[in-house]
């Protein structure tokens, strides 16, 4: 077995909260050194947020793993110096802050690449480091808002509606950061510099949103939720509730699926309503929701498990732990935390050769390697005892 990916690639992770340490876990997960920079004060406070699995909250447990955690102090002197030299051999460093404030803190990208000229420096933020409205405040559900997608989500003549999936800070923050920062990494490792990686996750969220963008591009206008190809028009690719109120996933766009649907529900009249719009569409989904409210959830699994015709049962959270496609991908792992004892984790999704994803460090605790990371920088313990009394780490 090979080294991970990432081995012997040092990352200093600025963030808290969703976005960059979802960006950072997936870069621990790959073999990086992510160093958690925290403050001296709460740090970073997902970690107390409830409900918590004993100490620390489950959210925080599995967003961290991978990675180690050091407190400092950037406004003061030594602890900007102790920052300063974790950079000098740094790879990569992510921040979250609103734009300025790592330039105020003196830890920004200027003084970083004079020492570092191969640093790979990323900047998450809700709208980008220039622009109107690079210093507003916002979370997932405002950048999403300004991008056009919370307008496509939700039912035809019903209001948009709050996804439980926060999509600009997953996609639009965390991936979008690690494809970055990963393109910049390959260019470094080339040509000794570095790069500036700005990510706005409205910006980002907005480049993935190709469906709705072209389709007011095709038809000349934006389209209502509900209106469109894949947005719930069709009678082939809707979301249907069962006899037993639970439901299940019909996505049989081509129209051999959609055939073989109907044969398999005994309605092959319904093949001729595969591709409609309008009242004809509104008319054949009224057909296919009855025939699902005909049978429980267990009938249309089994429909499903027998006929390859896109058909799926929307399960919950809990019940993806148990589904059989899942668990051989060992998208599950239980871990062990020394003071939150087990907790169950969703695994790195990417499958690599020669790779084999472990857990190789529990979540940390606040400030838990501040001793060891001082130490490889030639601080001894009574160096650190002694700013620990001064507030330093």
């Amino acid at each position: 077995m090979r080294e991970k990916p990432l081995h012997g690639v040092r990352v200093l992770d600025l963030t808290r909260l969703l976005p960059g340490p979802i960006c950072t876990l997936h870069l621990g997960d790959m073999g990086a050194d992510v160093i958690k920079v925290e403050d001296t004060g709460a740090g970073d406070y997902v970690r107390w947020q409830e409900p918590l699995q004993v100490v620390h909250s489950p959210y925080f447990l599995c967003l961290n793993r991978n990675k180690r955690s050091v407190t400092l102090n950037l406004r003061s002197e030594t602890g900007h110096d102790i920052f300063m030299s974790l950079a000098k051999d740094a790879d990569v460093i992510v921040e979250g802050f609103r734009p300025g404030v790592v330039d105020r803190l003196g830890v920004g990208y200027d003084p970083v690449r004079e020492i570092n000229p191969r640093i790979v420096y990323c900047a998450i933020s809700g709208y980008g480091q220039d622009g109107p409205y690079r210093l507003r405040a916002g979370h997932d559900v405002n950048y999403c808002s300004y991008a056009g997608v919370t307008d496509q989500i939700g039912v035809g003549g019903g209001p948009p509606v709050v996804p439980n999936f926060q999509i600009a800070d997953l996609l639009g923050g965390g991936a979008s950061a690690a494809m970055g920062i990963l393109g910049a990494l390959v260019d470094a490792k080339v040509s000794g510099e570095g790069r500036y990686v700005d990510i706005s996750m409205t910006d980002c969220t907005l480049a993935h949103a190709v469906i709705p963008f072209t389709n007011m591009l095709g038809y000349g206008r934006s389209l209502d939720r509900g209106e469109g190809f894949i947005s719930g028009e069709l009678p082939c690719y809707n979301i249907y509730e069962t006899e037993d109120g639970r439901y299940m996933s019909l996505g049989a766009l081509e129209e051999k699926f959609w055939h073989m649907f109907c044969d398999a529900a005994g309605r092959p009249d319904l093949k001729e309503k595969h591709i409609v719009s309008g009242d004809a569409a509104e008319s054949a989904r009224a057909e296919v929701a009855e025939l699902f409210r005909s049978q429980p959830q267990s009938y249309w699994i089994a429909v499903g498990e027998e006929h390859d015709c896109c058909l799926a049962p929307v399960l919950t959270i809990a019940e993806s732990l148990e589904n059989p496609q899942l668990q051989h991908r060992e998208m599950f792992v239980d871990t062990d935390h020394p003071i939150d004892g087990p907790v169950k984790q969703i695994a790195f999704p990417i499958k690599f050769s020669d790779y084999q994803f472990t857990v190789d460090r529990h979540a940390p605790g606040h400030g838990e390697h501040t001793a060891e990371i001082l130490s490889e920088l030639g601080y001894t313990a009574d160096d650190v005892k002694d700013m620990k009394a001064q507030g330093i780490v």
